[in-house]
């Protein structure tokens, strides 16, 4: 569960922030010398990127309209896309809308980092800025300031485009936004289906948090239905519809344990993924070691605006949490919580009340900020997806075990791409800037912490567009005692304007970073993936 992890989740729930808190406001230093290093190399080619792809994405329109869209697109090694197709839901327009591709082209360096087009029958339709993992996964930004949208892409398997490849459980994450009588309020849904391979859904939970209305636990999902498209959208591209606890998706298969999923009804709009769940946690013994979570999203309380919040903890096997530490960053006042006499109350539970269902909940106080609370559902021992309970906070995220051992820059030095996404609070201008960022960069060797690479970004503010390509990055990396926790990664974006970011950084041993902001200026949640070329 890497990269589609948070896709769907953490990081794009922050799109979700944007809109709500452009809706209230309409309503009512680093490392790097003076001589930028030239951007990381590698073996990355126009052959590193053949065959097919599912991607998700999640953003806003210059007006401050919600955004989402996932899909498919076919590419040949060479440079060329031979076909595509997405779902795409603009709460501006209205209506959701299936396009089609008919080629497009593409261009990959060496560092991984390449651009994208792809066409419809009247011209070019979509661009993007893309930076590869590995030939199986990236991340996609669009380029042509249509959207401030980002999000993922992951190598499809073909040969499960069929009805019979769903017939497992799942566990699922969705995000986005709810229509209320009078409000458009933030959403957060995680929860576990079962699909028969019939296309049947038999049953499942779902844990409900919408800002409109009072949050809803464990609720059944009673039976219902999903079907691959007949028309050949569903035997090419792996593209189907699914209905499940009163909500209608459309849905794109990547493989037989794991599926895309955009929901296309009236009450919202909401996107994310599905993963097979495998023997997951049925009991408190069965759920221990160290993890790293990351969730984001808005509050609906006071400030109103983005909040993510990043950690990590030790489940001892016995109910009880050890080794807290997170950091919470509220509409840019960001709180640092260290495990000691400030942290109690820090326990888990597997929920014995659902057996199988791999769900589970678990939380803490700070004596100075309150109780923070999540629930979780897990799809192994060692992954799981996250929502953020805590009071006011409409969040959603990953879990992913953190592994034993220390972290030095000797263990973690490598080439890394990364997605960043969040908001630019509201300074001098009247309302804040939706920021989307992806890039690579090289932590230099084992005796160096610098940071040097290259990063794309857009920046949108109501009716305003900007997007910046192949800016200068650089940086260090702070570690802290073991490196297990309270990290510090700082990086400069010496563009125009140059901006600093710092963030509090939480490693796990499979080369996967979660990141908060620290700043007071920005509310921003991120990834680092080592790269696998």
């Amino acid at each position: 569960m890497r990269l589609a992890t948070l896709g769907g989740g953490a990081v794009k729930s922050l799109a979700c922030a944007v809109l709500t808190s452009l809706a209230f406001l309409l309503a009512a230093c680093g490392g790097g010398g003076s001589t930028p290093p030239p951007p990381p190399s590698g073996n990355f080619s126009n052959a590193s990127l053949k065959g097919q792809y599912a991607f998700s994405m999640k953003g806003i329109d210059p007006s401050g309209g919600y955004v989402a869209r996932i899909g498919s697109f076919i590419s040949d090694g060479n440079g060329n896309i031979t076909g595509g197709l997405q779902d795409f839901l603009s709460l501006s327009s209205g209506q959701p809308s299936i396009i089609s591709f008919t080629g497009g082209t593409y261009s990959i360096d060496s560092n991984g980092h390449g651009t994208l087009a792809l066409n419809s029958t009247t011209g070019v339709a979509l661009q993007f800025s893309l930076d590869m993992q590995s030939p199986s996964s990236g991340f996609l930004l669009e380029s042509d300031k249509t959207n401030a949208c980002s999000g993922t892409f992951v190598l499809q398997t073909p040969a499960d485009f069929t009805t019979g490849a769903l017939s497992s459980q799942y566990a699922f994450s969705l995000s986005g936004i709810a229509f209320g009588t009078t409000t458009v309020a933030p959403i957060s849904i995680v929860g576990e289906i079962a699909a028969d391979g019939a296309g049947n859904i038999t049953g499942g939970l779902a844990d409900t948090n919408d800002g409109n209305v009072q949050p809803v636990a464990a609720a059944p999902v009673p039976p219902s239905n999903y079907s691959i498209d007949t028309n050949g959208n569903g035997s090419t591209y792996g593209r189907g519809t699914m209905s499940f606890a009163g909500r209608a998706f459309a849905f794109y298969i990547v493989d037989n344990v794991h599926f895309l999923l955009l929901e296309e009804d009236a009450l919202g709009g909401s996107s994310g993924d599905a993963f097979r769940q495998v023997s997951p946690p049925a009991q408190n013994s069965q759920f221990s070691g160290s993890f790293i979570f990351l969730v984001a999203g808005a509050s609906v309380l006071g400030s109103q605006g983005p909040v993510a919040t990043v950690g990590r903890f030790t489940a001892d096997g016995n109910g009880g949490l050890t080794a807290v530490t997170a950091d919470d960053n509220n509409n840019g006042t960001h709180v640092h919580i260290q495990n000691g006499s400030n942290v109690s109350n820090a326990t888990y539970t597997i929920d014995t009340n659902h057996p199988g269902s791999g769900r589970g909940t678990f939380s803490f106080t700070n004596s100075g900020t309150g109780t923070y609370s999540f629930t979780f559902y897990a799809v192994s021992a060692s992954d799981a997806v996250v929502q953020d309970t805590s009071k006011g906070y409409i969040a959603t995220g990953s879990l992913t075990a953190q592994g034993s051992g220390s972290f030095t820059l000797q263990t973690l030095a490598g080439n890394y791409v990364f997605n960043w996404s969040g908001i630019q609070l509201a300074n001098s201008t009247a309302v804040p800037l939706q920021e989307d960022y992806i890039g690579q960069y090289a932590l230099a060797n084992s005796t160096s912490n610098s940071v040097s690479g290259n990063v794309d970004y857009s920046q949108f503010a109501l009716n305003t567009a900007n997007f910046y390509a192949g800016v200068n990055l650089t940086g260090n990396l702070v570690i802290k005692n073991d490196g297990t926790a309270d990290n510090q990664y700082t990086f400069n974006v010496n563009g125009s304007p140059t901006t600093t970011i710092h963030y509090q950084a939480y490693f796990s041993t499979n080369g996967t970073v979660f990141l908060v902001t620290a700043d007071g200026t920005r509310t921003t949640a991120g990834i680092l993936e080592l790269q696998n070329p």
